[in-house]
């Protein structure tokens, strides 16, 4: 069964730095990297960054200029850079791809498991 495995997430420092990676496991025939997501206690998931399978990103104005998001769909790979982190960037982050099993489906929605980063002192 394919999944989306996230790893990278923890305990920070403010103003400290933490780099998430999303891959997908098992064999797929086609990815593309769509976002990152997170969701805080007793808050809606929100979307943090995205990214078009052109390569073109966008980020929620919160983060903007602190986050970066990149991927390798050809390695089923995405990413987010986190720096000058804000306690209030606590939350679990999830990463999003959509995924192609074989030549004869369509691509599907795809979340990770999700990650806890916590920036505190």
């Amino acid at each position: 069964q394919v999944q989306l495995v996230e790893s990278g997430g923890g305990l920070v420092q403010p103003g400290g730095s933490l780099r998430l990676s999303c891959s997908a496991s098992g064999s797929i025939f086609g990815f593309y990297a769509r976002g990152w997501y997170r969701q805080a206690p007793g808050k809606q998931r929100e979307l943090v960054a995205g990214i078009t399978r052109g390569g073109i990103t966008n980020y929620a104005a919160a983060v903007k200029g602190r986050f970066t998001i990149s991927s390798d769909n050809a390695k089923n790979t995405m990413w987010l850079q986190m720096d000058s982190l804000k306690p209030e960037d606590t939350a679990v982050y999830y990463c999003n791809a959509d995924i192609r099993l074989s030549w004869a489906t369509s691509f599907g929605d795809y979340w990770g498991q999700g990650t806890q980063v916590t920036v505190s002192s």
